[in-house]
């Protein structure tokens, strides 16, 4: 296959249902194997597109001659706020589009909300249990610093997913769905999916649980353990208590050597699938460390290239000694950025020289 072919293999749709491309097919039954090339102007793309702009949120692209293009795509989460804020304005300058890229809405939540809220047997609720309800419903999927709902949402997750699904699959194979993109494409099907099979706890033998059995008892048991990991004041059940970002360093796993090596941690605004995508797993700690998230933030004017900005997560030298390892951390952070010297002139007046010389 030469390189003009890469990207172009394709199955008869007749086939596409027998060819799961996340597993390892057999090539002794000659049922998976290649049946056709794609030429390479039918894989997706967006050239001058009618909207007026491209992106990519790591989504499922637009179908292109009706054709579907299988592959480990994200949710919508993020393509849809991208497109929810670049739809209503056609005024954009740096200022807005630096705000865009620290955006920290996820616009499917409230979506989510409504249909846990509407199936939630509130009658068997406590009087806490209704006021994280009621903090819920008026979220609007941003996950600020002293936001309270993102605590209780997020945690709420991982309880129903366990609910739902562990019982099934065990205990190890559920943790590994946890780290795959597929269970957070699954949340919001799940919850809308009435009669599922999955609602069921296969160990209760002559019981058939419910969507709102298992819903309400994922709210109960959310709600127990955050009055016991954070106290029964949920006015101090903030965002910032349980999410958190600290740059792992290999040699920072030793006690004695974190504080030079790691960077952080630090407080962190944020979540799964927003803009600003801090990811993270659905821990059953419901404590959110960072795992991922922005490899850099830039901003650039093309009509104005010499004033563009940018911003990375730690800082531009990979020495722990020098002043600038971590510099840019606390400015990533906080959603700022920084101006890139892209002027000859300017990068000779300010900045210092290395100068490698021969050993004798």
């Amino acid at each position: 296959m030469n390189r003009n072919d890469i990207g172009r293999i394709i199955y008869h749709h007749k086939k596409i249902s027998n060819a799961n491309r996340n597993f390892i097919l057999n090539g002794s039954s000659g049922n998976d194997d290649i049946s056709a090339f794609l030429d390479f102007s039918q894989n997706p793309s967006a050239i001058n597109p009618k909207w007026n702009y491209v992106y990519s949120a790591n989504n499922q692209p637009d179908t292109i001659a009706g054709i579907l293009y299988p592959g480990y795509y994200v949710p919508e989460d993020r393509a849809k706020r991208i497109t929810q804020l670049l739809e209503p304005k056609n005024d954009w300058d740096k200022e807005s589009i630096s705000k865009m890229q620290t955006d920290i809405t996820n616009p499917v939540i409230p979506d989510i909300i409504k249909e846990i809220i509407s199936t939630i047997d509130y009658a068997k609720l406590s009087a806490n249990e209704k006021h994280a309800i009621d903090i819920l419903r008026s979220w609007n999927g941003a996950a600020n610093l002293k936001d309270i709902a993102p605590t209780v949402y997020y945690k709420f997750i991982y309880q129903f997913l366990k609910n739902t699904y562990e019982d099934e699959m065990g205990e190890k194979d559920f943790e590994r769905l946890l780290n795959t993109h597929l269970i957070k494409s699954a949340v919001a099907l799940q919850l809308k999916s009435d009669k599922s099979v999955w609602w069921d706890d296969v160990n209760t033998k002559n019981i058939k649980e419910t969507r709102a059995d298992i819903l309400t008892k994922s709210f109960k048991e959310t709600i127990s353990f955050l009055e016991n990991k954070l106290g029964k004041n949920i006015s101090t059940w903030t965002w910032n208590k349980v999410s958190s970002l600290e740059h792992q360093h290999p040699l920072g796993k030793v006690a004695a050597l974190r504080h030079y090596f790691n960077v952080g941690p630090f407080e962190v605004s944020g979540a799964n699938e927003v803009i600003n995508n801090m990811i993270s797993n659905f821990p059953a700690n419901s404590e959110y460390h960072v795992l991922a998230g922005p490899s850099t933030r830039r901003v650039i004017d093309f009509s104005d290239v010499e004033n563009s900005e940018s911003i990375l997560p730690t800082g531009e030298s990979g020495n722990p000694f020098s002043k600038h390892y971590k510099d840019q951390a606390e400015m990533y952070v906080k959603g700022q950025f920084r101006k890139m010297k892209l002027n000859k002139d300017e990068i000779i007046k300010t900045s210092t020289k290395l100068i490698f010389t021969k050993a004798d």
